[in-house]
């Protein structure tokens, strides 16, 4: 009965498919912009442009980030009269669902002195029918002279923890004369940069990175020459997809821990569980080179920590957690795989050293449904099928291995931590909704009464 509820739900799942878009989007702060000339034509061209975005460190729990944006013009009047304009910037933007926030702490420079703006109101760049607050600012362009032009502000991250995103919008600069000379874009982090942190190749549901960066230090850089931008161009508008400065902070605190403490189980397991938490998504895991990194790091501390603390009912069952979540994706494509035997082993061990526990067993409830056909709930216990028919089980996480600290693996360039507190892994997958474009299905929200139906039916065979 199980396998065939699974079958159904495939089905309706692959014969229905649906774009990520049709899943329920976060609301979108506005994004950084070029300015734009005013509505007259102009000879005056954008020469070369450098953006910095400057993400803050921000531990703040629950914290999408912010960063600092700072972007330089030099425009040059190729034209044989001195043009004087209104300069327009957006400073608003629709966030998809009604609302229209301002980026703050604008602050506009115009050949290296302070200059004031007004507001006034000009269409959306990426909603043409409706109108948002602009600042406008008055620019004298002198024939056959360059002037400097600086804009900065705050941008706040859009998104579900654990990741957020920021963006920049180009093409506002193709209203200049001709193309853009050069562009250099810079993404700054309060860290060193990596694919672990900065996602991709990969969707996160409301954003995906701009291909191309270059990573160098605490910074990834774009650089581009004499181009038009635009949504039909090679190069269109910037996008940054990211684990939320408040979220890797936490690996960064867990990998100083391990560091300080090597013999102490429970900071070995606190690093399993802050790299598992960026590399779960709500639908799949992340695919990305980054992504497999953070999983075999998540693996090799939950090793760690259940060879210090192999009677630790709760790692167990997070370590279950974190192999089922990405069998059961993997199930989908590949069938049954080393994880999933894996995963069963370690809930099995759990519930073994401490069948009452509540958080063991709310996972244990996880992932029989991740597992339907290798674990089943009878009352209060839980059977395992799979372990007994399989006649040669992959082996699970050994329950008593001697330690010997000189081989611990410890983790590369640790970062400066808070005091770190030790707590349970007791939080199973990834409790907020994020919608992703990565996972290998997609189905339309109109399906989830139908999903529901067929979980409903399972549960009362």
């Amino acid at each position: 009965m199980k396998r065939l509820c699974f079958i159904g739900l495939l089905f309706v799942l692959l014969a229905f498919p649906s774009d990520v878009h049709a899943d329920i989007a976060p609301p979108i702060y506005p994004p950084g912009s070029n300015p734009q000339p005013g509505v007259e034509i102009t000879q005056v061209r954008m020469a070369a442009e450098t953006v910095v975005i400057e993400v803050q460190k921000d531990i703040t729990p629950g914290s999408l980030g912010r960063a600092r944006v700072t972007a330089d013009f030099t425009m040059e009047n190729l034209g044989t009269a001195d043009e004087s304009m209104a300069v327009r910037f957006p400073i608003a933007g629709n966030d998809g669902r009604g609302g229209y926030p301002e980026i703050g702490n604008l602050l506009i420079k115009v050949k290296g002195d302070q200059v004031r703006h007004r507001v006034a109101n000009y269409p959306d760049v990426n909603y043409p029918n409706g109108d948002i607050p602009w600042a406008e600012f008055d620019v004298t362009f002198p024939a056959g002279k360059n002037v400097s032009i600086r804009v900065a502000y705050d941008l706040q991250g859009s998104g579900y923890l654990p990741y957020t995103a920021f963006y920049y919008i180009l093409e506002t600069g193709a209203g200049w004369k001709d193309t853009i000379g050069s562009a250099d874009v810079i993404l700054r982090l309060p860290y060193e940069v990596s694919p672990q942190n900065v996602i991709l190749n990969l969707g996160i549901g409301w954003a995906e990175t701009t291909p191309g960066g270059v990573f160098q230090g605490k910074e990834v850089r774009w650089h581009f020459d004499d181009f038009e931008p635009g949504a039909n161009q090679p190069v269109q508008n910037m996008e940054f997809a990211l684990v939320a400065p408040s979220a890797w902070q936490t690996v960064l605190t867990a990998r100083e821990d391990v560091v300080k403490h090597p013999s102490n189980g429970e900071y070995w397991g606190l690093l399993g569980k802050a790299y598992k938490e960026v590399f779960q998504m709500n639908k799949g895991y992340r695919e990305d080179v980054g992504g497999q990194e953070l999983y075999k790091l998540s693996v090799e501390a939950y090793e760690k920590c259940l060879s210090l603390k192999p009677d630790d009912a709760q790692w167990h069952a997070g370590f279950a957690d974190l192999l089922a979540d990405r069998a059961f994706w993997d199930s989908w494509m590949s069938g049954t795989t080393p994880e999933t035997f894996r995963a069963l082993n370690e809930i099995h061990t759990a519930l073994q050293l401490a069948p009452n526990d509540p958080i063991v067993r709310e996972i244990a409830v996880n992932v029989m449904y991740m597992i339907p056909d290798g674990m089943d709930q009878n009352g209060d216990d839980f059977d395992f099928p799979w372990l007994t028919q399989v006649p040669t089980p992959l082996p699970s996480t050994p329950t008593m291995v001697p330690v010997d600290d000189s081989t611990a693996t410890l983790p590369a360039t640790p970062a400066p931590s808070a005091t770190n507190t030790p707590q349970l892994d007791s939080t199973p997958a990834n409790p907020t909704p994020v919608p992703q474009k990565s996972s290998p299905i997609c189905g339309s929200a109109a399906f989830l009464p139908l999903i529901a139906v067929i979980w409903f039916a399972w549960k009362r065979r």
